[in-house]
C-alpha cells in the first residue's frame, strides 16, 4: 500500500513518486502556480500540459490509465488549487475574451463559466457587505432602467409605492431628488404606462426620478446588506408615521394644505366612532366639550420621543375615564364607597356580572362600523368629520337647542312635544306634601277577634321580573284578597327598601334624610306594638353583608333578636358564599314557635333572600348562569309561599299576609343597565307586587281579587291594615276586599338612590343625576314601556 506510483507502473510517464512530490493523497495544498508567459506559449501552441511535470506531477499522469472517477477527483483538485492562487481582491472584474477557441488546463472551453473568472470576486464568497461609497453610488443609480411604457398595467402601482419608499430613503442618506421631475411622472402614467407618449424624454427613461450624487448624508448607514436594524438616532430621526408602518411617505408637507386636511388621529378615529356608535344605541351617553378637549389634546404634535411616549400613556388613561364618565355606571365615588361590599363577591359571581358587560349583538354592530370608517378614511378626512360631528352633538345637546326648537315650533307643538319642567321645584313639592302624611294605628277593640299580621319582605321581585319569566298566571297572585299592581318600593338595594317599610307609617322621605332619627309615630312595627302585637323578626340569611340586621334594628328600630336557623337545611348559597336556608323550613319553624306561645297578636317582619341575584346550589358555583335560573327559584318561592298559607290556614291561626318585595332582580336590564345592575332605580326595578292575604277562621271572601292599579307606595299599605285594626275581618263570616281601599292616598312615582332620582310627571319619566341635572327618560316614556 505504500508503494509508489513508478514502481506499481514502470511504463508510466511519471518518473516521480509521491513522496518526491511532497504531499500525500488528499493534500490540496496548492503548488506554485507557472507564470503567465508560459502559460500562454502553451495555449498559443495548442498544447495541453500547462505544468511542468516538476511543478505539477500529477497533471502529467495519463488519465486512461487511471479509473474513470478519478478524472473528476483530479480535475476538482486542480480547481482548488487554482482558485487558492487566484487574485481575490481585485477591484475591476475583466470579462475574459471569449473570441479565440481556448482551452482550460482540462480542456473545457473557455468562458463565462472558466474558473479563472469565477473566483476574481471583490469580496470573499459569502462576504456581501459594501462600504458607505458604494451604497451611496447604488443608491443613486436609476430606479428603473427600462421604460414606464414597457412595465405592465399590473406594476403600475408597485413602481410607484417603491419609488416612494426610495425617496424617503434617499432623504435619510442625503441623496437629492429633483422636484420637478418627480412631479412630472404623473398618476396616469404610473397607472396606465401604456398610455405615455412613446418619445417621452429618453432621459427620462434612463433616470426617472432625476436623482442627483449624494451630498454630505446625515446619517450614513454603516451595515451590511441584510441588516435592517437602525441606530437610536436613526430611530429618533423617524418619523411617528414611518414608525407606525402606514405604508405612507414618512415626512409629508402639509404646509401648503388647509387646517382641516392636517388632523390625523390615527386608530383613536376608531375610540370615537364607537362613541358615536353606542350613543346613537343609548347605550352611554356623551359629553361632547369633555370628548373635543381630548380630541384636541390627542391632535398636538410632540416631537421628542420621551415626551411622545408620555403622552401616549396620559391619553390612555384619559380614554379609559372619559369612557366611564359617558358610561351609565355609577359614580366613581360610589364605587369607591362600596368597594368593602364589593370585596365580599365570591369569584364566580363577578366573573358573571363582567360577562354580562359583553353583548355580541353589539360587538357586530361596532365591528361594521368599523370596517365602514376604515374603507372611508383612506379617501376622506376622517378626523375633520369625527370632530365635526362632537361640534354637531354639542349643538343638538345644549339647552340652546331646546329654546332654538320651542321658538320655531311656537304654539303648535303637542302635548308630547312639552318643555321639561323644573324638575327640581316638583321634587320640593312632592317631599313637602309627604312630610304631612301620617297614619295612626288604633288599638283594637276588646271584643275584636284577634289575628296576626306576617310582614314577608322579599328581596329581587319586580312585576318586570315576573313577565320576564313568565309567571304572570301563578296560581298565589289569584290567591291574595287584594293585589296592589302599582306599588313603588322607592328603593333598588336592600337596606333602603327594609329602612323605607320599617317607617311606612309616614310619607316617603329623601333618601339623604332615612338615616336621620324621626318621629316614634312613623316607625311601624313600633305602632303595632303600641296597638298590641308582640313584634318578632326571622331571616332565612345571617343579615350580615352590607350590616343589613343591624340596620333594621337600629334604623328600623325592631330591636327583638331573629329567630335562631340552627339545624335547617342549607337551601343555597349566596353571592358573597353565605348561606340561604329554605324559606318554608324556616316559616313552618316560626309558626311551630307561634303554636306555643300565648300572646293574642305577633306582628312578624321576615326576610328572604332566595331570589336575590348571584345565588346558587350549593357547590354548583356560577353553573348555569343565576339569571337562568330565577324562573326556578321564583316559581319554587311562589309555591313554597302558597304552600305556608294553607299550613296557616290548617293551623286554626287568623293572620293577615301582606308579601311586599324590596325591590326588583332587573333580570332583563335596560339600556342604561346591564341585567342585575340597580344603580337606577327604574320603573322596572321598583314598581313590585303586593299581595294582602286574610287566612283562618273559615273567612271567605267575596267576589274575586280586587286589582289596585292606582300609583301606591309604603302609606297605603299602611292604611289598609289600619283599616283591619279598626275593622276586622274575622269578626263575621266575610268580608269585602273593597271596605279597606276606600279612600287609599295615592302616591306618585319618585324613586332614589344615593346618586340617582326617576320620577314621574305629567306621564313622564325623568332621570335626575342631581340638582339642576334632569334629562327626559325615554326608554320608559313609550307605551310598550308603562304596560
Amino acid at each position: 500500500m505504500n508503494r509508489s506510483v513508478e514502481q506499481d507502473d514502470p511504463g508510466s510517464n511519471l518518473r516521480m513518486s509521491r513522496a518526491q512530490v511532497g504531499h500525500t493523497i488528499g493534500d490540496r495544498r496548492a503548488v506554485p502556480r507557472p507564470s503567465r508567459d508560459r502559460r500562454r506559449a502553451g495555449e498559443e501552441t495548442g498544447s495541453t500540459p500547462a505544468y511542468n511535470v516538476a511543478e505539477n506531477p500529477v497533471a502529467q499522469e495519463p488519465q486512461q490509465k487511471l479509473p474513470h472517477w478519478s478524472a473528476y477527483l483530479n480535475w476538482l483538485g486542480q480547481q482548488v488549487k487554482q482558485a487558492a492562487q487566484a487574485p481575490r481582491w481585485l477591484s475591476v472584474i475583466s470579462k475574459p475574451d471569449t473570441s479565440k477557441k481556448t482551452r482550460d488546463t482540462l480542456g473545457r472551453r473557455a468562458g463565462a463559466s472558466s474558473v479563472e473568472e469565477r473566483y476574481q470576486v471583490r469580496r470573499p464568497n459569502g462576504d456581501r457587505r459594501m462600504s458607505p461609497e458604494q451604497r451611496r453610488t447604488l443608491m443613486a443609480q436609476p430606479l428603473a432602467q427600462s421604460p414606464l411604457k414597457k412595465i405592465p398595467r399590473r406594476l403600475g402601482y408597485t413602481l410607484r409605492l417603491g419609488a416612494q419608499l426610495k425617496q424617503a430613503a434617499l432623504k435619510k442618506l442625503g441623496v437629492g431628488v429633483a422636484p420637478e421631475q418627480t412631479a412630472s411622472i404623473s398618476k396616469v402614467q404610473l397607472w396606465h404606462p401604456e398610455q405615455m407618449d412613446s418619445g417621452a424624454g429618453d432621459a427620462q427613461n434612463d433616470n426617472p426620478l432625476n436623482l442627483v450624487a449624494p451630498v454630505n448624508p446625515v446619517n450614513p448607514v454603516k451595515r451590511p446588506i441584510g441588516d435592517r436594524r437602525t441606530g437610536p438616532r436613526q430611530r429618533r430621526n423617524l418619523s411617528v408615521e414611518s414608525r407606525r408602518g402606514s405604508g405612507r411617505v414618512a415626512a409629508q408637507d402639509l404646509s401648503n394644505k388647509p387646517i382641516y386636511a392636517r388632523l390625523a388621529l390615527g386608530t383613536w378615529a376608531y375610540y370615537f366612532i364607537a362613541k358615536f356608535v353606542l350613543f346613537g344605541m343609548e347605550l352611554i351617553g356623551f359629553h361632547p366639550l369633555e370628548n373635543i378637549a381630548f380630541a384636541v389634546f390627542i391632535l398636538l404634535p410632540v416631537k421628542h420621543r420621551l415626551v411622545r411616549r408620555a403622552k401616549g400613556l396620559i391619553s390612555l388613561s384619559l380614554a379609559v375615564v372619559l369612557l366611564y364618565y359617558d358610561s351609565w355606571l355609577p359614580p366613581i365615588g360610589r364605587v369607591l364607597s362600596q368597594a368593602s361590599l364589593l370585596s365580599n363577591f365570591s369569584l364566580p359571581y363577578l366573573i358573571e356580572l363582567v360577562a354580562r358587560f359583553i353583548s355580541f349583538p353589539v360587538l357586530g354592530v361596532l365591528a361594521s362600523v368599523s370596517l365602514v370608517y376604515w374603507v372611508l378614511s383612506r379617501r376622506v378626512n376622517s378626523a375633520a368629520l369625527i370632530m365635526a360631528g362632537m361640534l354637531g352633538l354639542w349643538l343638538v345637546l345644549s339647552p340652546l337647542s331646546g329654546f332654538v326648537e320651542q321658538t320655531f315650533k311656537g304654539e303648535e307643538s303637542s302635548v308630547a312635544d312639552k318643555p321639561m319642567p323644573d324638575m327640581d321645584k316638583v321634587m320640593q313639592a312632592f317631599f313637602a306634601e309627604e312630610a304631612e302624611r301620617h297614619i295612626a294605628f288604633e288599638r283594637p277593640k276588646a271584643n275584636a277577634v284577634p289575628f296576626d299580621v306576617i310582614f314577608i319582605h322579599v328581596c329581587s321581585l319586580s312585576w318586570d321580573d315576573v313577565r320576564a319569566v313568565g309567571l304572570e298566571q301563578h296560581p298565589l297572585w289569584q290567591r291574595f284578597d287584594i293585589l296592589l299592581k302599582n306599588f313603588n318600593s322607592a328603593a333598588s338595594y336592600s337596606g333602603p327598601a327594609a329602612i323605607r317599610l320599617l317607617r311606612a307609617t309616614c310619607g316617603q322621605q329623601e333618601h339623604g334624610k332615612m338615616y336621620a332619627p324621626v318621629p316614634e309615630k312613623c316607625y311601624l312595627m313600633n305602632s303595632l306594638l303600641r296597638s298590641g302585637f308582640d313584634t318578632e323578626l326571622a331571616l332565612n340569611h345571617d343579615g350580615k353583608f352590607d350590616d343589613f340586621l343591624g340596620q333594621v334594628q337600629s334604623i328600623g328600630r325592631l330591636t327583638v333578636p331573629p329567630m335562631s336557623l340552627d339545624g335547617l337545611v342549607i337551601a343555597q348559597r349566596a353571592f358573597d358564599g353565605a348561606p340561604v336556608y329554605d324559606d318554608l323550613e324556616v316559616l313552618n319553624r316560626w309558626l311551630e314557635i307561634r303554636k306555643r306561645s300565648h300572646s293574642p297578636r305577633v306582628a312578624l317582619y321576615y326576610n328572604t333572600v332566595s331570589l336575590h341575584d348571584g345565588n346558587h346550589l350549593p357547590d354548583a358555583h356560577s353553573t348555569p348562569n343565576s339569571l337562568e335560573t330565577y324562573r326556578a327559584r321564583l316559581s319554587d318561592f311562589l309555591d313554597r309561599t302558597e304552600q305556608f298559607m294553607k299550613s296557616l290556614d290548617e293551623s286554626g291561626r287568623q293572620a293577615v299576609v301582606v308579601m311586599i318585595p324590596e325591590h326588583g332582580a332587573a333580570v332583563r336590564g335596560d339600556k342604561k343597565q346591564i341585567a342585575g345592575l340597580r344603580e337606577i332605580p327604574t320603573p322596572n326595578i321598583t314598581l313590585i307586587p303586593v299581595g294582602i292575604k286574610v287566612i283562618g277562621g273559615n273567612v271567605q271572601r267575596e267576589g274575586a281579587t280586587l286589582s289596585i292599579d292606582q300609583p301606591v307606595s309604603y302609606v297605603a299599605m299602611s292604611y289598609i291594615v289600619d283599616r283591619m285594626l279598626k275593622k276586622s275581618p274575622f269578626n263575621e263570616n266575610k268580608f269585602s276586599p273593597s271596605d279597606y281601599v276606600e279612600g287609599l292616598p295615592m302616591t306618585p312615582f319618585v324613586s332614589q338612590n344615593e346618586q340617582m332620582t326617576v320620577a314621574e310627571h305629567d306621564n313622564r319619566y325623568y332621570l335626575g343625576r342631581g340638582p339642576g341635572q334632569w334629562e327626559k327618560y325615554t326608554e320608559f316614556n313609550t307605551t310598550e314601556a308603562k304596560r
